[in-house]
């Protein structure tokens, strides 16, 4: 019986020893929340005021968010007298075994910070790889980017993958090249040909005069000559003017009575001659 009430009056004593740690460190919880919040607040600020890129600006407010917590916990155990060591100890071998377990995943989150970081390309961007991936950027993500194909597929690109190949960025540049051929018939005319597509480029508006328009017989086909047609244009409305512009060139060449040959294959069947 003296056993037990010594047991329970050493519980009371350990109690009674351990409040004032514990309200000291329910204070500094509620004053870490408190500052925490009014960091993480004055981070926003600055992001507002900078020229950050919005990918970049939710990954640090993340991070600084992620350390800031952390960095409470930790602060809050040691004041109340739980050892940090073995946070410490059970946290590292948590991250050795999840990035044992994530190495794919690890590699797209190392190539979202380099994305995210170098910025070879933005949201918005018109992109594509090497893997014949291309689209606009809606979203960069930590692990993945996600492109809007031109048909309104949205594709889902591991980062780890995009920063390991090559990236061609057509929004990063102020103007970008057309390119498209066309047949003529050998009994038309040339130049008349190549001037009537002149003028239809020059009066399209979203062709650059500088650039000018380049067109030229590029080689002489089995049906017909072959016309190869440059042009330069905006690269937000590109697409458009790759269509359009053919249309027009199509309309003013039937206006002007040139024909765009269609391929034909001549046939010679030979018959023997019965003999009297």
């Amino acid at each position: 019986m003296e056993r037990f009430q010594g047991g329970i009056d050493g519980m009371i004593n350990t109690v009674m020893s351990s409040i004032p740690k514990i309200i000291v460190g329910v204070i500094i919880l509620g004053i870490g929340l408190l500052v925490i919040k009014l960091i993480l607040k004055l981070i926003q600020r600055r992001f507002v005021k900078s020229n950050v890129d919005e990918s970049l600006r939710v990954f640090i407010f993340r991070i600084a968010k992620f350390a800031l917590y952390t960095l409470l916990l930790i602060t809050v155990a040691s004041t109340v007298g739980i050892p940090t060591t073995s946070f410490i100890a059970i946290f590292s071998a948590a991250s050795l075994a999840v990035g044992l377990a994530l190495q794919g995943s690890l590699s797209n989150f190392a190539g979202g910070i380099l994305i995210l970081f170098f910025r070879p390309f933005r949201v918005g961007d018109y992109i594509s790889n090497n893997s014949n991936t291309s689209g606009t950027v809606e979203r960069i993500d930590i692990l993945y980017t996600t492109l809007r194909t031109s048909d309104g597929i949205s594709v889902f690109s591991p980062n780890g993958t995009l920063a390991n190949s090559v990236i061609s960025n057509y929004s990063s540049i102020t103007r970008r090249r057309l390119e498209f051929v066309l047949d003529i018939s050998y009994d038309s005319n040339i130049k008349t040909a190549e001037n009537i597509i002149r003028k239809a480029l020059n009066d399209y508006d979203q062709v650059l005069k500088t650039p000018a328009p380049d067109v030229f017989v590029n080689k002489l086909g089995d049906s017909g000559i072959q016309i190869k047609v440059y042009a330069w244009t905006n690269p937000e409305v590109y697409w458009n003017t790759v269509y359009n512009i053919q249309e027009k060139v199509k309309t003013a060449l039937d206006q002007a009575n040139i024909n765009i040959p269609f391929p034909q294959t001549e046939m010679r069947i030979i018959t023997d001659t019965p003999k009297e």
